[in-house]
């Protein structure tokens, strides 16, 4: 039966359509069922689709997981097998990416606590130790280089101790690194003040101006004279990328190279769709909401319209403990212009890295294979290789062949 049999045969008091069934105008089709509910007094409404139930916790207690039959049902639809997985991961080996984006030193300051002081609200803290790790883009660069790539990275420093720092973690690593030195701006740290676990606050070491016209002609001859295989370019908003210097950074990159671009929005704003036309671009939900200003609708409209404006040819929707969603270059008619992976972590410890893992996973994959398939499953497996490990650690070749043997164990024999 059509919906207007069931209409008027159930005659309900409310029908319930989704946002995206209003945006821009009633379809004709919904005219006609907005007609019927009037004919015996119902009412339609449009939702998000957020409600609460108060049945929840009931819902959620036992939930069916369906993660490893979704993952052999695509895998079937698309004529793929674990083996395919497999024999992308060797070829990864040897594929040449030029990243390009802003270093961040995250430093954990672990303190005892003394106590307040009693005149004023001030917390008074012991300092015990410090450690600092390499972040922000450079961490895409070492998931890169662990993932088996050849890297090359260009980048903003200060000229400070962490300059040095960074550069010495980076040679051991792996990444070749072209550190552009600018003397009038510190190297960006972001320093937590930590007390029995707990982050009392942090301390922000940075200048957010956009970097000069020298600098930019040197970074955008860096892109250009550097013969890779993909750029990927990693948007913290801590001066390299912006509206003024995106233009000149995307026309240097070299004609055949595959194009990949991540943007932050955090403490600072990046927008996804300033890296219009990539080969590959990967936001979480929080990031899309943002860059199309939608703060309504579910995923899936979310997710068209974003790909939409964005002019991708891939568009990898991350959504955290919910997998993600991955939209392709196809019509929108094609049952097939969309795919989701589950996530496949089996205990989450924490889940910082884990959009990096993904990005550099998947955007090796692609230029390996060109296929959006794999891409995303292998980045799936990386993100939840690395959500079950504390801290930003790269995940290697080994981790995910574990990982994939894991989850094909699941798909086969439950």
């Amino acid at each position: 039966p059509t919906p207007l049999t069931n209409l008027r045969r159930i005659q309900p008091d409310y029908y319930a359509k989704g946002y995206e069934y209003v945006d821009g105008g009633l379809h004709p089709k919904t005219e006609e069922e907005l007609r019927v509910l009037e004919g015996y007094g119902g009412e339609i409404i449009f939702t998000p689709g957020d409600i609460v139930y108060s049945s929840s916790r009931l819902v959620e207690t036992a939930p069916p997981n369906i993660a490893a039959d979704k993952l052999l049902m695509l895998m079937e639809a698309e004529g793929l097998t674990f083996g395919d997985l497999r024999g992308a991961l060797a070829k990864l080996v040897g594929i040449r990416v030029h990243v390009v984006g802003d270093t961040i030193v995250d430093s954990y300051t672990q303190c005892s606590m003394i106590g307040g002081m009693t005149k004023t609200p001030t917390l008074s803290v012991r300092y015990e130790t410090r450690e600092d790790f390499t972040g922000g883009a450079a961490i895409v660069a070492k998931h890169l280089r662990a993932a088996g790539g050849e890297v090359v990275f260009s980048t903003v420093l200060g000229d400070d101790a962490l300059k040095a720092q960074v550069l010495k973690d980076l040679e051991a690593a792996g990444v070749r690194c072209l550190p552009i030195v600018d003397p009038t701006r510190p190297t960006t740290n972001k320093n937590a003040i930590v007390v029995g676990g707990y982050r009392l606050v942090k301390i922000d070491t940075l200048d957010n101006r956009s970097i000069s016209e020298r600098v930019l002609r040197q970074l955008a001859t860096q892109v250009e004279g550097t013969a890779v295989d993909a750029v990927v370019f990693s948007d913290f908003r801590h001066g390299i990328f912006n509206r003024q210097t995106i233009p000149a950074l995307i026309g240097a990159i070299p004609g055949n190279a595959f194009r990949a671009a991540d943007s932050q929005v955090a403490s600072r704003w990046g927008n996804i769709i300033d890296f219009k036309g990539f080969d590959l671009i990967a936001p979480n939900e929080r990031e899309a909401r943002f860059a199309v200003a939608d703060q309504d609708s579910v995923v899936r409209p979310l997710g068209v319209e974003l790909f939409r404006r964005a002019e991708c040819k891939t568009l990898m929707l991350k959504l955290g403990d919910r997998g993600l969603i991955t939209f392709r270059d196809r019509p929108a008619t094609d049952a097939r212009s969309f795919f989701t992976i589950d996530s496949f972590a089996e205990q989450a410890v924490d889940p910082v890295g884990a959009g990096d893992a993904l990005l550099a996973y998947a955007t090796l994959a692609m230029v390996a294979t060109r296929n959006d398939v794999i891409a995303s499953i292998l980045g799936s497996f990386a993100a939840a290789v690395e959500c079950e490990r504390d801290g930003n650690v790269p995940v290697t070749p080994e981790d995910m062949l574990t990982k994939t043997r894991g989850v094909e164990r699941l798909v086969l024999y439950g």
